[in-house]
This record gives C-alpha cells, sequence and structure tokens, in this order.
C-alpha cells in the first residue's frame, strides 16, 4: 500500500518527503526571500539569472518590417522580422470557409453548421468587393464580428476549460486502488467554465485558485485547483499522505503559474535551474497551514486552514519526511524574485492570509515567468504548439523560443489589456500571422511562395517561423463533441452533475460498471465531453485513445500520437457507427440521390462544398456499397462514417 502512495509522485521513484511542525508567533510577518538562509544553498549566479526567461520582464520595441502591407497588428511585425531575415514573408490569407472552421473550432470545440459558413463567405465577399469600391469605408469586418460572436457564446467556456483542467490535473475520483468518487468536483469544473465565459480577470482567476477563500468566498470553489490530484485516503500512512499532497500541489503550483518543474526540487537540488530544495519547502509553506489528515477521509472540494496561527515548515533531507532539516518560512522563488520582495502574510478571521501574498505576488504585473508562461500557452492553443516548445519547463532545459521578444511584447500586453483573456484570443486571432493558410498536400496552400522558397522552408521543418498556419488534430474531446454536432446530436445542456458516457460492452465489467446501467438511450449521453465523469481508472477509451491526459500529473502540453487503435476506434466503435447512422438519416431528409448526399455529407463534416473529384468518388462509393448492402440508408450511412474518418474531418487547417 506504502508502495501505491509513493506512486503518487512517479517523477521521484523511492523518495518519500516530511513536514515537522513548529510553533510561530500570530502576528503578520515581513520574511524577505534570504531571511531564513540554509546552510550551502546554493547562491543564484548572474549567468543563471541571464536566461531568457528569467531576466526582468520589459517591453520590446516593435520591429521594422519590409512588408508593411502584410501587418494587421503589432503580432505580425514580430513574426515578419525573422521571416524577412530569410528573405520570406507570411503565406497568402486562408480562404473564408477555411478561416471560419478554424477560427469556430479554436473558440468554441466545434465545427461551424454549413449555413454559417455559407453567410460568412456570402458577407466576406461583399465586404472585400465593398471595400475595392470603398463604397462603405466603416462597414465592420465580417471575420472581427465573427470572433466577438464565438468569444461570447457559451460554449467558449466549455473549450478553454479543458486546457485547464489537464493543468489543473482535474479528475472527480481518487485514483488508486478504491478510486473513490469526489461527489462535488464537477463544482470546481463549472466555477472554470463560467470564469471563462464572464471573462474574469486573469490575475483574479489565478489568486482565486489559490486562495478565493480568503479573497472572495464566493469563489472559494475555485481553490479545488489546489487538491484536484490523485489521493490515498485509506492509506496507513497519513503523516506521508499529507506530505505528498503537499508536495503535489507545490509541482503543480510551480508547473502551471511559474513553467518551472519545481517538483525536481522536492528532494535534492534543482539539477538544471537554480532551484535549490529549500527554495522549493519555502514555497510550500504558503500551503502547510492544513489540517491533519484522517484515514478513510476523502479531502474537501475546498482548501481549509487549521487558524490564524501558521507553523513553519521543514526542509526534508533527501525528501524523507521522517528526517527533518532546517526550519523554512514561506517565501516567494529566489530566481523569479530578483529584488527579494518580502512576503506579508496577514493572518485573516480564519487563515494564515499566506495564500493571499503568493497570490499577490505571482500575478502582479512584473512576474515576468508567470506573465511568460501564460502568453506562451495561450499562443499554444490558438497554433497547435506554443512559442517556446516546453510550456511546463521554461527553465533551462526547455526548449528556447524563436520569438522570445514576442512572448515578453504578449507578457506586457495581457496586463494592459486588464488582464482579458477574450482581448488576448481576439488579439492573436486578428493578426495576419493567424489568418495565413496553412499548407496541403506538403506544398503552401494558396501561396505566393516559389518552388525555390517552398525548398527553403524545409529548413525550418518545425515550422517555427510561422511562414504558414500549422495544421493540427482535433482533441479526442473536439472529435467527440464534433461528430455529436455534425449530426445534430449534440445536446447543449450546460453545467452541473457530470454524465457516465455509456462504455464499450467489453469495458463493462470491474470497476465503475455502474456506468452503463443506463441500457435506453438518453439525451444526457450527448452531452459536450468536458461534463462528462472524469474517472482516474476507467477512462472513456476515445479521450484516452486520442491522447487525453490521466489526470495523476499537471499537463501542460498533451502528446499528439498516431496509432492504429485511433483509426480502428473511429471505424468501428458503437459510437462511431451511431453517429453515422443518425447523421444519414439527417441527410437523407435533402434527398436521397448520389450528389445530393455527397454534397450534404461533405459540408456538415467538412465545412465547404465537395470539390469535383471528390464528388466522383462519393458517386462511386455509393453505386457500389448499396448493392454490397440491404438498403440504400446502409450504404450512406458507410459513406458518413467514412468521412468522418477523414483527415478533412479530423484536422483543422
Amino acid at each position: 500500500m506504502k508502495a501505491h502512495l509513493q506512486s503518487l509522485s512517479p517523477w521521484l521513484v523511492g523518495c518519500a518527503f516530511c513536514v515537522l511542525l513548529w510553533p510561530a508567533p500570530a502576528s503578520a510577518k515581513a520574511i524577505r526571500a534570504s531571511a531564513d538562509p540554509v546552510k550551502d544553498e546554493p547562491p543564484i549566479t548572474v549567468e543563471e539569472r541571464d536566461h531568457w526567461s528569467f531576466k526582468p520582464l520589459h517591453k520590446p520595441e516593435l520591429p521594422v518590417v519590409q512588408h508593411e502591407a502584410e501587418v494587421r497588428n503589432e503580432i505580425d511585425r514580430f513574426i515578419l522580422e525573422k521571416l524577412e531575415a530569410r528573405g520570406e514573408s507570411l503565406s497568402r490569407p486562408a480562404d473564408a470557409a477555411t478561416l471560419i472552421r478554424r477560427a469556430t473550432f479554436d473558440l468554441t470545440g466545434l465545427p461551424p453548421s454549413p449555413d454559417e459558413v455559407r453567410d460568412f463567405v456570402r458577407a466576406t465577399r461583399a465586404f472585400e468587393e465593398a471595400k475595392m469600391t470603398q463604397v462603405s469605408p466603416l462597414l465592420r469586418e465580417p471575420y472581427e464580428v465573427l470572433i466577438e460572436h464565438l468569444l461570447n457564446s457559451p460554449c467558449y467556456g466549455e473549450k478553454w476549460a479543458q486546457p485547464w483542467l489537464d493543468l489543473a490535473r482535474f479528475a472527480e475520483s481518487d485514483g488508486f486502488e478504491h478510486d473513490l468518487e469526489r461527489k462535488e468536483a464537477w463544482r470546481y469544473r463549472d466555477w472554470v467554465i463560467n470564469a471563462l465565459n464572464n471573462d474574469l480577470p486573469y490575475d483574479d482567476f489565478v489568486s482565486f485558485h489559490l486562495a478565493g477563500d480568503e479573497l472572495s468566498p464566493q469563489d472559494a470553489i475555485a481553490t479545488g485547483f489546489l487538491f484536484a490530484g490523485p489521493d490515498m485516503p485509506d492509506t496507513n500512512f497519513q503523516d506521508e499522505r499529507r506530505h505528498l499532497l503537499l508536495n503535489d500541489i507545490t509541482g503543480t503550483v510551480g508547473s502551471a503559474f511559474l513553467g518551472l518543474t519545481l517538483g525536481c526540487a522536492q528532494c535534492h537540488d534543482h539539477p538544471y535551474d537554480p532551484i535549490s530544495q529549500a527554495d522549493f519547502y519555502r514555497l510550500r509553506a504558503f500551503f502547510d497551514n492544513m489540517p491533519k489528515l484522517k484515514k478513510d477521509q476523502q479531502i474537501g472540494a475546498t482548501i481549509v486552514e487549521v487558524g490564524r496561527t501558521a507553523k513553519p515548515s521543514q526542509v526534508c533531507i533527501r525528501g524523507d519526511h521522517l528526517r527533518p532539516g532546517p526550519a523554512v518560512l514561506p517565501a516567494f522563488l529566489r530566481i523569479a524574485n530578483p529584488a527579494e520582495m518580502e512576503t506579508v502574510t496577514a493572518p485573516l478571521s480564519a487563515s494564515s492570509g499566506r495564500r493571499t501574498a503568493l497570490a499577490r505576488w505571482l500575478t502582479q504585473p512584473s512576474n515576468g515567468l508567470f506573465l511568460r508562461t501564460s502568453v506562451n500557452r495561450l499562443w499554444q492553443h490558438h497554433f497547435g504548439r506554443p512559442l517556446a516548445g516546453t510550456p511546463g519547463d521554461l527553465g533551462r532545459q526547455g526548449e528556447a523560443p524563436v520569438h522570445v521578444e514576442l512572448i515578453d511584447w504578449l507578457a506586457t500586453e495581457l496586463p494592459l489589456r486588464r488582464w482579458s483573456l477574450k482581448s488576448m484570443h481576439k488579439l492573436i486571432m486578428l493578426s495576419a500571422t493567424y489568418r495565413q493558410a496553412g499548407r496541403v498536400g506538403g506544398l503552401p496552400s494558396n501561396s505566393l511562395k516559389s518552388f525555390a522558397q517552398f525548398l527553403a522552408d524545409e529548413k525550418d521543418p518545425a515550422n517555427g517561423l510561422l511562414s504558414y498556419f500549422p495544421r493540427h488534430r482535433l482533441s479526442g474531446e473536439e472529435l467527440r463533441d464534433a461528430m455529436l454536432a455534425v449530426s445534430g446530436r449534440i445536446n447543449y445542456k450546460p453545467g452541473g452533475i457530470s454524465v457516465r458516457f455509456p462504455l464499450p460492452t467489453e469495458m463493462m465489467n470491474g470497476p465503475g460498471r455502474k456506468r452503463n446501467e443506463l441500457k435506453a438511450y438518453d439525451p444526457e449521453q450527448d452531452r459536450r465531453s468536458i461534463y462528462g465523469f472524469a474517472q482516474r481508472n476507467l477512462r472513456d477509451p476515445m479521450l484516452e485513445l486520442f491522447d487525453k491526459p490521466d489526470a495523476l500529473l499537471s499537463c501542460s502540453r498533451r502528446t499528439e500520437s498516431t496509432t492504429a487503435t485511433q483509426a480502428l476506434n473511429l471505424f468501428n466503435s458503437e459510437f462511431s457507427y451511431g453517429i453515422a447512422r443518425t447523421l444519414a438519416a439527417e441527410v437523407m431528409k435533402e434527398g436521397s440521390d448520389a450528389d445530393t448526399v455527397v454534397k450534404a455529407v461533405t459540408w456538415r463534416c467538412c465545412g465547404r462544398a465537395p470539390a469535383a473529384e471528390e464528388l466522383a468518388l462519393g458517386r462511386t462509393f455509393l453505386e457500389k456499397q448499396t448493392a454490397l448492402t440491404a438498403t440504400l440508408e446502409e450504404a450512406i450511412t458507410d459513406y458518413c462514417l467514412a468521412l468522418l474518418n477523414t483527415s478533412a474531418f479530423c484536422y483543422v487547417d
């Protein structure tokens, strides 16, 4: 059982950790980061502070570029500066149908309807014609109107909450052997969705995650972030359980908010970054004023402190909670706190006030590491990859960004925009960089570039310079939701207790089998994926196959694997076939001749009209398949299933 508990921290095999509590005065204290030096703690060198992510944050000057006509906003200047140094420029703008599909998936996680695509294409054409004739210079661009409409959709929060839940290692069960359900966990998920839909200023959003109970009691549920990780209530080693939970909180705060792998410093000084073991335990001390845990008692949905008097922590020698080391007081991370800003903890009515002090320091506009981490992650979810390639590790082992100045400019821009994430989304998506065409078939789509320039692009195979829009596959949640949407089955009901989606027959036995108690169809089963019950030990096979993280650790960037089982699932699962059958029935309402079917299915699945070749292939397929199956409806169902498996459906260009 002890071995199971230790697996809470899989990055530290064989390590255990400790907290011994010493009494401390109840009065407020001002503590400098260097006020409790630990023997043999290495100082931070000038060279270490010179790393790009540790430098003080300053707003860079906007570059002067040659292709001024291509610039739509400041972002484009930074991108063009690097491209022009190689004698290149941006690709042509994407066509209207591609752009609306890209933007709609980006902001809602759902495809646009055929009518929405047609209306947008017509409006864009009319706008361009009016611009050329200068009939109405005050006419608003349809694309900007579209972005504002999507940002105001309730589907926006449902889409953008999922990456945050990945960071929070959110699930609704404890994990481990018994995997007990956490009955109130869904409330944290709903809080995140609502906060994003309401455009809660990002500094408040983050602060409430750390100290909502102290700063805004009605937002106390946001502190569910701290205890969202796995737990083992039935262990006989409750001191070790408490210790590992605190370490998990500290490591997650470091990864999610500071973009650093703090967990590496639990039992020794960080091997690469200037983070000592004492730094780790000083940061952990902000959360140390929590009550003792009891066996077989689950942790609550929100954090509760034992009172106004907080006790100091101790460094654990070699991370062993049975080997207490030097005492430490709460202090900010030295490498992220070059001015040694004081930690002022003012006791509140029911808590120490330490977490409020941490939240205020973390979200100050001069905290470069926090802001760089935040905008790097925001960029990642629009372009499929971050500016700095390892969003959970901006330290010295992380992938250095090509566009350092752009990261800094965006980082300084977020506070200037009143910490509005929606404003930052709009800024990024209105740029010419975002509006570029992607590549289809290996060559630049709709591009002015010559073949020689294309060959030069191969020197940048990862497209780090963003000379075209990077194509990316839909996530598992987006695939499932898109299939429900195009078939007309999707249930848009928001919030509330999570739904237990049906599992395949072969998974009905064993843990979690009550998820299959519903035998008859229930519309609740067709709700968006974010509302599915998130169980650690029994995950939806489709979401798991398409790289949904296991919620054991904070995940800042999902992998994008390609496996045979993904194709097998999309072709052969009960869910896929049921969607195809429903889609076929909807399509046949428009007509059953081959051309009508091919056009209707292509519009629903791909957001555009079929090309001539696609139309011919569709006719041939339906003719042959009708001869093989008993009915035309079965042939159309098979055609729908085929299109749901195409790259045009599964990828965003």
